[in-house]
Parts: C-alpha cells; structure tokens; sequence
C-alpha cells in the first residue's frame, strides 16, 4: 500500500504571484499530486495609459506613475499579483475600449485566454520531468473559452467532467460548476443540474469509498461555505453591528458527499471559509484564498489506502 502526497490549492483568480507560488510549493512539499480546483482566471482590467512622458493609471484608489519601461514592468507585475490585467495603450484607444462594453469584455477575454496559455506552458517548464502529475480545473466564475486551452497541454490535465487517475487505487471526480449566486457566473447552475452532472461521474467510478470529489462548490451547512449575507444590490447585510454569516454551499454537493461518501472532498469557492470538516467518512477541505494579496493558501493532503493519513494548511 503506497501513500500519496497532494497539494490542493482554489481560487488563484488570475493572480500571477499565487500561481507561481503553487509551482514552486509543488516542488517544495515534494507532493505526487499538485491541483487547482477552480476559479483561475482575473475579473477586470487595469488600463495603463501611455503618456508623452512615461505611463499613468489608477490602481487602488490612487494614481500610479512608470517613468520608463522599467518601472511600468514594475507596475504590471503589481497589478498582476492581485489577479488583474494591465492593458497598456495610447489614451484615445484606452477611451475607445472602455466606452464600450462589448469591446472591453472581448478585450478581458484576450487578456485571460492569452494568460491561461503562458500559465500552462509556466506548468510545463517548471514540472515536467518531476513526477508529479498536474491538474488545472475552471470554476464557476471562469469562462469556457479556457477549455480548450487546459485541454491542450500534454502534461497539464483538466480533470473537469473526468475520472482522473492519481495513482493505483484513487481516482478523482471533478466538476467547476456551482449552485447558482447572486452574480450570475458563467458555470452558475441549478441544484438539480449540478446533482445530476455529479451522479453521472460518480457512476463512472471504480470505487466511490476510495475516491476524490473535487467540486469547486463546498457542501451545504458547514464551516466550509460560510459567507456575508447580501441584499439585492450585493452589499453585505449588517445585523448588531456585524455582516450576517449563513451557509451558502451546494445541497446537491452535500447530499452526493452523504449517499457516496468518498475518501475526501476538495473544495474552493467560498475564500473566507478555510476549514476541515467531516461528513460522515468523508473528510472535506476548503483551504480558502488571499489572491489578492498574492498569497499562496493550500491543504497538503496524504492519501493512504482507505485512510487520510494526514493533512496540514500551507499559507504563504
């Protein structure tokens, strides 16, 4: 019986300073096993205007400054660490995209299917020739237009709607949908649709007792899906002076977690709920996310036979 060694990370969001940290920590914990489950991509673009003399932009809430080419790469670097694009170009044609929102979405999208590519070759250079085996997986926020792309590479894997197999005896389910939220993402879906795509690739297992649910939504009512109340213009709900925390997971992901208890669940999603919890046999991970902060937050997990030998939270 041999064990193995994962690193389970979720909701990088396009920061470019997390991703590279999962490569190196791949390396670093010496894992068989590295996986991202879910919500990879950015969600906006920074616009970097090129002036006479040097560039301008407002990022945070305040102005910033590159005098030559050196500090802009600087600046970029920083807009990227918090998951966000810099575009940069002449101010007329900054003015022209941003006052049209076909154009500034079509643009976002370029920004995030040109990243995907770079992050998977990133992937390929820094991994190939160890033995760990790689898996990239979107979530309910990322767009389709990155499937292809994961599904290109010949080392990466996109375990999405796959039976992934990790070693002798573990195989891996994976689903980037989730319940439906209040902004509407691209793989928002409904309870019932959701519970369908996973009953369907719980039956394609061997042996549900001794596999992996990677589902980027976590199970309903737990620690591991607690969020901020929000009213209908998505501002949190205060009550004695605090938000309001209530559950916000997947029904359909907790009751296929109860009727088929898996070895463990992976699960992302809800970035402020980092938790261990147990649903009958089955151990359930959220190692929630920083991203923004260019933070690396992972869950090192040993896989031995029926057990889970261990597990810690990496924070970085």
């Amino acid at each position: 019986m041999g064990r193995t060694r994962m690193l389970f990370v979720s909701d990088i969001h396009g920061s470019e300073t997390t991703f590279r940290k999962f490569l190196n920590a791949s390396k670093m914990y010496k894992v068989d096993v590295a996986i991202v489950g879910g919500d990879i991509t950015g969600k906006g673009l920074i616009f970097v205007s090129k002036k006479s003399k040097g560039y301008e932009t407002e990022f945070l809430g305040r102005k910033r400054f590159a005098q030559d080419d050196e500090e802009l790469q600087s600046l970029i670097q920083e807009i990227r660490k918090r998951g966000l694009y810099a575009h940069v170009d002449g101010p007329d044609a900054i003015e022209e995209i941003a006052s049209s929102p076909t154009k500034a979405e079509n643009l976002l999208k370029d920004h995030i299917m040109r990243t995907i590519k770079e992050w998977i070759q990133l992937a390929e250079e820094r991994l190939k020739g160890s033995s760990i085996k790689c898996h990239i997986s979107p979530g309910n926020d990322d767009i389709y237009e990155i499937d292809p792309i994961l599904d290109s590479s010949d080392f990466v894997t996109n375990p999405d709607g796959k039976v992934v197999t990790l070693d002798d005896e573990h195989e891996m389910i994976s689903t980037g949908k989730a319940n439906i939220t209040p902004w509407k993402c691209p793989r928002d879906v409904t309870e019932d649709e959701l519970g369908q795509t996973i009953e369907k690739l719980a039956s394609e297992l061997c042996n549900t007792s001794l596999s992996i649910f990677n589902f980027h939504a976590p199970p309903f009512n737990t620690y591991l899906d607690v969020a901020p109340e929000l009213d209908e213009n998505l501002r949190p709900v205060i009550k004695a002076g605090q938000p309001n925390m209530i559950n916000v997971g997947s029904i359909s992901v907790r009751k296929a977690i109860e009727k088929h208890q898996p070895l463990l669940g992976l699960h992302g999603h809800i970035h402020e709920s980092k938790a261990v919890e147990k649903i009958g046999k089955t151990m359930c991970i959220n190692p929630g996310s920083e991203y923004t902060e260019g933070i690396l937050d992972g869950a090192i997990v040993t896989l031995e036979g029926e057990k889970v030998r261990d597990h810690m939270f990496i924070h970085g």
